[in-house]
């Protein structure tokens, strides 16, 4: 096993799902740790009534997060992660690749932000979507047929916000590679992987 860790970062609503899937079909031993669904998994466990309950959910899951990383990385797991990283996760996955001694990858997605907000809609509206991230109060079952009603759904100019000053485009931790998704057909996902690899090697 290499010592090797891949963030897949960016803006929210790029595909960084997608892209992890590619990169799991040619090196299947990584092992994945998504921040997002330890956090669906405990909204799921102990539901929340309020959003002061919600964020101390969400607390709670980045302590599971980092300790998940720190023991994979214990054990010389090649790792793979997505999320919308910032500034506030690079300290932390910054101290703990150093401690254990790993090479991190960085691969930026970014994109034209009207057209990710688009397609933020359509994941949100999505029966596949946790109904968790769209509302302040939530119990494993609960439904919501429109998800647009939902008292945390993102509008226009709260995505547009994220995206210009949370830091989601200028994240970085060891080296990077960005792609620009707003085109998916545009995206040579063969020169990605091949790239993956020389930093592998």
């Amino acid at each position: 096993m290499k010592k090797v860790l891949i963030l897949l970062a960016g803006y929210p609503a790029t595909g960084k799902s997608f892209l992890c899937d590619k990169i799991l079909d040619k090196y299947p031993e990584f092992q994945v740790v998504s921040q997002d669904t330890m956090k669906e998994e405990l909204f799921d466990e102990y539901g929340f009534n309020n959003l002061e309950e919600k964020v101390k959910i969400e607390q709670l899951s980045w302590q599971k997060y980092y300790e998940t990383i720190d023991y994979k990385m214990s054990q010389s797991e090649m790792i793979i992660s997505d999320y919308p990283f910032s500034d506030k996760q690079k300290g932390t996955l910054d101290d703990l690749s150093k401690k254990h001694d790993y090479k991190v990858l960085t691969i930026r997605l970014i994109g034209d932000i009207p057209t990710l907000y688009q397609r933020s809609i359509q994941r949100d509206n999505d029966s596949s979507r946790h109904l968790s991230h769209m509302v302040s109060c939530y119990h494993k079952g609960d439904v919501l047929e429109d998800r647009t009603k939902g008292d945390c759904f993102v509008t226009f100019e709260i995505f547009k916000d994220r995206c210009e000053n949370k830091g989601y485009d200028k994240f970085q931790l060891g080296e990077l590679i960005e792609i620009d998704v707003t085109d998916y057909s545009k995206i040579d996902y063969d020169q990605i992987l091949s790239d993956i690899s020389k930093f592998i090697d």
